[in-house]
């Protein structure tokens, strides 16, 4: 009897999904399950050697009771749904990213990232855990989207699909932290009302007892919920040997809970709940700013007020430069060669040739006529080409890009880890000073000895070194952002601080490509030439092409098998004549180069006959002498150029005699100088326009692409900078030196009362009221001291 009573008390837990076993109990593999589907998604795993899955949390199922459906999917194979919810599509693959709610924990995260080991369609997940979203790549050739979707929804992960998806899908914000903040801030407030009276001494022995118990349930789902993802961070740390900063965290605000609630519980004292609460609050506060911090830095919070792009909309047969922001559905636009589609549009002019490598990773381009979808992201490669806008401007798919693992870097580490290297050292001293109290105090007092220790671990929390880099991350970006200097990620911020060389592209970078005098030497080109010219000058997108093309007069006029070789020239026929444009060498001009000539040449030819050239007198752009020479005081400086050394007589007046200049120089030859520097242990920084300098502006450790009006987009780049704000580049890299040195400073700041507070602790005078005081104040300090130091440091480095 007595060991049948103990069986019908006893708990049984799935061991796929965590639920009680309410009623039939399922056994299989020596394992219970609450019902088939568990089992069924257990066996699944299991077949394909995925039981990771349940060793990297405990029970991170979801539970699979209902049973699936497949006719459910099947309005997912309609090819107007597809269209509407696909982000990308092509003759083999297709692209589409779902909104995963049921995603809690790093088991959901690695399942859905090994998917393609359940289907084999599959090429590629990648999950973002914050916003609960999973990026998907398969081929519509092995698989289709009905039989993802039913294996996701048969292994607990179905997407969420709804009729708004299908209109305009937009992202579901994880508002756990404002649950969480709004909870600690309200407990916080509570327990320090309630611990007023031990604070001044006078009621403490009426009511104290009663009070310290209200404080207990106060103080318990601040430990069980709003300060959950501290806990977790730190277990995740140590399942996989890593001491990052939650670690040390963990253990002092479970020092600070247990002393509390033994405190209370036996009479000893009041406890320090008031720190404890306060402390969850500061700390997610500093999550709460460094969550902002993050999607400025990955482009996220709003795409259209960081990139200063603009695409050419056609209006009554005239060209307007409009903000990507501004595009709607319906405008036609001109998309010229080497430039990005902003948003999914129908051809409707010219041969598209497009470039999905950005989307696919495949280099050659896809052909496309008239009337086909050509989606956002591919880069047209040739003429010129009129689209008509079909969808609204794919930000979100934009931004992917731009953060895509292909142009990712091989960085080391970056500011936000100052924080977790010095986690090690600051657990290991705190554990030390813990064990020297220890050591000192048993032999004398014993109480005093579990006190003194027991204090130790209570006041280290580094709380507010996890403040310290996201408030200073934050407030530095905001800056950057008022001035249009617009960074990648957060550790672009200490590759800038470390680059000792900076290395210029010359044409549309340090020269101005609204503004030139050009002249043209040779045979005279009749009006009906000059048209045929200009036809083909519209398809490039390289600065020198531009400024011609609006000196120039007439209509355009269709081009036939257009050919752009970046740092050559351009040819395209136009009619019965074949146009060719570029250096003297890809028009086989017979030319000699005079040392005093200090112009830019473009050569003319039709027909096979060279014409002539255009001499462009370049414009440098205004302060460029006081930048480069802000610069040369602390770095190599050198510049790179496809045009000839005409010009370097003029550049020498600019950069001095010990600059590095190199002409003539093609894109490989641009990435092998960068490539060089690196292997001679240099730390470059190329400052281009984006376009034939994209091989050079990613290899470097940091590439920043210039922006005018209109450009292309090139994920390359590590930042992109207003071309009007060029001259503050000295001022952007200082900066960036002075808040890599602001962290450690608040660092300092926050080192400071720690042996303040570490000292009263190993003597044995640490108090409640101590900890009232001392904690929040560390905390408030280093909150305040970051902010406030970086906006005072931006307008003494003049950036308001």
């Amino acid at each position: 009897m007595l060991q049948t009573a103990h069986l019908e008390t006893d708990v049984h837990t799935c061991y796929h999904c965590g639920d009680e076993c309410n009623s039939t109990i399922i056994p299989f593999d020596d394992k219970e399950f609450c019902c088939d589907g568990c089992k069924v998604v257990y066996e699944l795993l299991s077949e394909n050697d995925l039981c990771t899955y349940y060793t990297l949390d405990n029970r991170p199922g979801i539970s699979v009771k209902d049973p699936i459906a497949s006719a459910r999917f099947q309005y997912l194979n309609d090819p107007k749904v597809q269209q509407q919810l696909l982000d990308f599509q092509n003759d083999s693959v297709s692209k589409i990213t779902f909104s995963i709610p049921q995603m809690h924990c790093s088991s959901c995260i690695w399942l859905l990232e090994n998917l393609n080991r359940l289907n084999a369609g599959v090429t590629d997940v990648r999950v973002n855990f914050l916003r609960k979203e999973a990026a998907l790549t398969f081929e519509h050739g092995v698989t289709n989207l009905a039989q993802v979707v039913e294996l996701m929804a048969h292994i607990g992960y179905e997407p969420q699909i709804t009729l708004a998806d299908m209109e305009a899908p937009a992202p579901k914000q994880d508002r756990s932290i404002y649950y969480k903040l709004g909870l600690a801030g309200f407990c916080f407030g509570n327990v320090m009302l309630l611990s007023f009276p031990e604070y001044f001494g006078g009621l403490q022995h009426s009511f104290g007892r009663f009070f310290g118990w209200l404080n207990v349930l106060l103080a318990l789902p601040v430990f069980f919920y709003s300060a959950r993802g501290f806990f977790t961070s730190a277990w995740q740390g140590l399942q996989q040997r890593i001491i990052n900063l939650d670690v040390p965290i963990a253990i002092g605000l479970l020092a600070l809970f247990s002393v509390s609630l033994y405190d209370i519980a036996t009479g000893r004292g009041p406890g320090f709940l008031d720190s404890f609460t306060g402390l969850v609050f500061f700390m997610l506060i500093g999550k709460y700013v460094q969550r902002r911090t993050y999607d400025s830095m990955a482009f996220d919070r709003n795409y259209t007020s960081y990139f200063p792009i603009a695409v050419s909309v056609l209006k009554n047969g005239q060209e307007l430069p409009t903000s990507v922001k501004e595009l709607q559905k319906g405008n036609r636009i001109l998309v010229r060669n080497h430039e990005l589609i902003p948003a999914d549009s129908i051809l409707m002019r010219g041969t598209a040739n497009i470039d999905y490598s950005f989307v696919t990773g495949e280099s050659v381009p896809v052909a496309r006529v008239a009337g086909e979808v050509i989606y956002a992201g591919g880069r047209q490669l040739g003429e010129g080409i009129e689209l008509e806008v079909v969808k609204e401007v794919s930000q979100g798919y934009l931004t992917q890009l731009w953060n895509h693992a292909n142009f990712k870097k091989d960085e080391k580490q970056t500011v936000e880890n100052y924080a977790n290297a010095v986690g090690k050292y600051f657990l290991s001293v705190t554990l030390l000073i813990a064990a020297g109290a220890l050591w000192y105090w048993v032999p004398r007092d014993t109480d005093m000895a579990i006190e003194a220790f027991t204090s130790v671990l209570v006041i280290a929390c580094p709380c507010a070194l996890s403040l310290a880099t996201p408030f200073t991350l934050g407030a530095t970006l905001r800056i950057f952002g008022r001035q249009k200097f617009y960074l990648k990620n957060s550790g672009v911020v200490e590759a800038m601080a470390k680059a000792d060389t900076v290395v210029f592209d010359k044409t549309g970078t340090l020269t101005e490509p609204s503004a030139a005098e050009i002249n043209f030497i040779g045979h005279p080109l009749s009006s009906q030439e000059e048209q045929l010219v200009r036809s083909v000058l519209k398809h490039s997108t390289h600065p020198l092409s531009q400024r011609l093309y609006s000196s120039l007069k007439g209509n355009p006029q269709p081009v036939l098998e257009f050919l752009e070789k970046p740092g050559a020239g351009l040819k395209g026929i136009v009619g019965d004549t074949l146009i060719e444009i570029g250096s003297g060498t890809w028009v086989n001009a017979d030319f000699t180069s005079s040392s005093d000539v200090r112009q830019t040449r473009v050569y003319i030819s039709l027909d096979g006959k060279v014409r002539g050239y255009y001499m462009f007198q370049n414009v440098y752009r205004k302060g460029l002498k006081e930048l480069v020479q802000e610069l040369g005081k602390t770095k190599k400086l050198a510049v790179l150029s496809g045009d000839n050394d005409s010009e370097e007589a003029r550049l020498r007046e600019f950069f001095g005699p010990d600059a590095e200049m190199l002409f003539n120089q093609s894109p490989m030859q641009k990435l092998e100088y960068i490539n060089h520097l690196k292997a001679q242990g240099r730390s470059p920084m190329m400052i281009g326009d984006g376009l034939n300098d994209a091989g050079a502006l990613r290899q470097s450790d940091v590439g920043l692409a210039l922006t005018d009006n209109v450009t292309g987009f090139s994920p390359s780049c590590d930042g992109i900078l207003d071309a009007h704000q060029l001259t503050k580049l000295a001022h952007f890299i200082r900066f960036s030196q002075t808040s890599l040195r602001l962290i450690l400073a608040a660092f300092g700041v926050s080192f400071v009362y720690n042996i303040i507070g570490l000292t009263m602790a190993v003597m044995g005078e640490f108090t409640p009221i101590v900890s009232a005081i001392l904690m929040p104040v560390s905390t408030l300090s280093v909150i305040s001291f970051a902010v406030l130091s970086v906006k005072i440091a931006g307008r003494r480095a003049g950036l308001r």
